[in-house]
């Protein structure tokens, strides 16, 4: 059986990532990595250096697929860790662990079939270093055969639970080893396209894994944040595209506040809620998921704050007028809400 290392916190110097201690904290996170990696993959620097209040562990996995899903399984009865994050084959893994929070990145639930259509029958490297020592390895057709195999017992332990609360699929939107987004969808509620490759870089990272991190995070620990509403028109201008810095206060938003964007309902234009919804999916992703709300009446909203472009609105919580002399950029939005400070 492969040893692993249980790790608190990996020191890097990378000016994109940041920290959040006060997410995750004293919980486990198990990363189950893909295809021809290891434990000790940028992924897992990641997680590592991102939650630094967090311990992660992160086990090679055995070449034959029966041993790594018996590994996974172990691990998770001696561990048993708060989330599990997979990638690739990886998130293949992921998916049967039933019974744990997961999160399952690009994963590949035909990984026999993208072994063939990509070339991967044959003598191969590993792509990091491993606790073994082991640097080469062979994929033979029985190796394959195993791996289709195995992929035919996905989603046998599909619950209710399961479908609506434990699992959220991420899928990159330009992902050109493995798509399955919609094999994903037919068993689970929760698939998400994100802005990225298969790999992910640290960019998707951050903006697609880290909100999904929170929201499990939140749910476990039965947090309420502040709900923030966001006008759709606060968001764009007139060429529709995004206000300068809207994207990266809703970014910085949601590290303390539940955010919502609010869009007019159907009843004004049947049309433009696919429009919207598209719009958001493109210029905000996964930090939006599922939170649109279309409404003619804002009054109504049970909130604590709504930023629009409206000079004056019947709203029961705080109105930032979008605009106005005192919040004329996104920029000054910001500034108000730091000194708030998550309140």
């Amino acid at each position: 059986m492969p040893i692993f290392v249980k790790q608190k916190q990996v020191i890097m110097s990378n000016p994109y990532i940041k920290q959040f201690p006060d997410l995750m904290v004293g919980k486990k996170v198990l990363y189950v990595h893909g295809f021809a990696s290891s434990g000790q993959s940028g992924t897992v620097s990641r997680i590592r250096e991102v939650l630094p209040s967090a311990t992660v562990v992160a086990p090679d996995l055995p070449l034959h697929p029966q041993e790594a899903l018996d590994l996974l399984l172990s691990t998770c009865e001696a561990e048993r860790p708060d989330l599990i994050i997979g990638t690739s084959m990886g998130g293949m893994f992921a998916e049967m662990l039933y019974g744990y929070d997961r999160i399952v990145v690009n994963p590949a639930f035909q990984i026999g079939d993208t072994m063939v259509s990509h070339n991967l029958v044959g003598a191969q490297k590993f792509q990091n270093p491993r606790q073994d020592g082991v640097m080469d390895f062979i994929v033979t057709k029985s190796l394959v055969k195993e791996y289709k195999e195995i992929t035919r017992r996905c989603f046998s332990g599909v619950t209710a639970e399961e479908r609506e609360r434990r699992v959220v699929g991420l899928f990159g939107d330009n992902d050109d080893l493995v798509d399955t987004f919609d094999i994903f969808a037919s068993h689970y509620r929760h698939a998400i396209r994100f802005h990225g490759e298969h790999r992910m870089s640290d960019k998707s990272f951050m903006h697609s894994v880290m909100p999904v991190v929170r929201w499990f995070d939140d749910r476990q620990e039965q947090r309420e944040r502040p709900v923030v509403y966001i006008d759709i028109d606060a968001l764009r201008d007139s060429f529709d595209k995004p206000f300068s810095s809207s994207q990266k206060v809703y970014r910085r938003l949601i590290e303390n506040y539940s955010v919502y964007v609010v869009a007019p309902s159907a009843s004004i234009n049947p049309s433009m809620m696919g429009d919207i919804a598209k719009w958001v999916e493109e210029f905000i992703n996964v930090p939006a998921y599922n939170r649109i709300v279309f409404t003619n009446h804002p009054r109504l909203l049970y909130g604590d704050y709504l930023i629009s472009t409206a000079p004056d609105v019947d709203f029961m919580g705080t109105h930032i007028p979008f605009g106005s002399d005192v919040f004329k950029t996104w920029e000054e939005i910001l500034t108000y809400f730091d000194r708030l400070g998550g309140q």
